[in-house]
């Protein structure tokens, strides 16, 4: 039995997930964290995927005491270092059986002008390419696993703007939302792009917009802003409403047709035309190998 109200933001479901594990990034805070607690109620097996392992620390004993699920393990990961990426794919792909569950969900708005530890636009590095590498990572332990989902969170700001493959690291310019804006663009290009190679696998692939959520990702805005979004909180969704998406397309049965999908309020949605553009993301895909240094047809 399952249930949403009015405004999407609380969808519930009996949904279990014993024998299960999910790796969920960026678990540690905000709608990640709630994620994480969701899962653990449900009985699954949860890896948090966090840089700040002080923080995580704390997150996971509150999930452990308000679920009563010991099976919640800390794993150092930090998106903005491929080399923190290979480190933590590695400790996965030897330590855990099966993978039925990834959410790329970590995430840096709106930041200032700053790279990753790889030389990428800090917003392109953690949003995109950070998830795009950590997913090729894990690929084939969450295909012997199926059937399994990977959910990406995006947002309606891959509406914002196109993409920018002449300057992809926005070096020639920086606009702090036009940069967020294209990663989340190239979030829901990558899922859909993923959807269609994992055809046939048993592995399915979702992006969505967990709406405007009150959360920590606002930290680098202008004050005026800042303030504007507690004024306005009354419309805005608190980090356990913005999580009920996510939890949607990870565990709500009969998705499978839906592979590829953009979500929100636990519901398919349109993405933008920009996002629809298989030649563009095709492009998209290459670019991304290429600045990995990886081989991923």
């Amino acid at each position: 039995m399952k249930c949403r109200n009015v405004c999407c933001y609380r969808w519930s479901s009996e949904e279990r997930l014993d024998g299960k594990t999910a790796i969920i990034t960026g678990a540690n805070t905000g709608i990640g964290k709630e994620t994480a607690r969701d899962l653990a109620r449900r009985g699954a097996h949860i890896v948090m995927a966090c840089r700040d392992l002080e923080r995580a620390e704390e997150a996971r004993t509150d999930i452990m005491e308000d679920t009563g699920n010991e099976n919640v393990v800390i794993r150092k990961l930090d998106l903005s270092d491929t080399k923190s990426i290979r480190a933590f794919a590695e400790i996965i792909n030897k330590e855990e059986k099966q993978v039925n569950i990834l959410i790329n969900n970590a995430g840096v708005m709106m930041c200032p002008y700053s790279k990753t530890a790889d030389g990428f636009e800090m917003q392109l590095g953690v949003n995109h390419l950070g998830h795009f590498l950590l997913t090729y990572l894990l690929l084939d332990l969450i295909k012997r696993s199926a059937p399994a989902r990977i959910v990406v969170v995006a947002s309606v700001a891959h509406t914002w703007t196109g993409l920018r493959l002449d300057d992809i690291n926005s070096e020639r310019s920086y606009d702090t939302m036009k940069a967020y804006g294209q990663s989340k663009l190239a979030n829901v290009m990558f899922a859909r792009s993923l959807a269609k190679q994992l055809q046939g696998t048993g592995v399915s692939v979702f992006s969505l917009h967990p709406g405007v959520v009150q959360s920590d990702l606002w930290r680098h805005q202008h004050q005026c802003i800042q303030v504007a979004v507690k004024i306005f909180r009354i419309f805005t969704k608190t980090t356990l409403e913005g999580a009920q998406t996510t939890i949607f397309c990870a565990v709500e049965s009969g998705l499978e047709s839906e592979s590829g999908g953009y979500f929100s309020d636990c519901a398919p949605a349109r993405c933008s035309r920009a996002a629809s553009d298989d030649e563009t993301a095709q492009k998209l895909w290459e670019i991304s190998c290429n600045l990995l240094g990886i081989t991923w047809q």
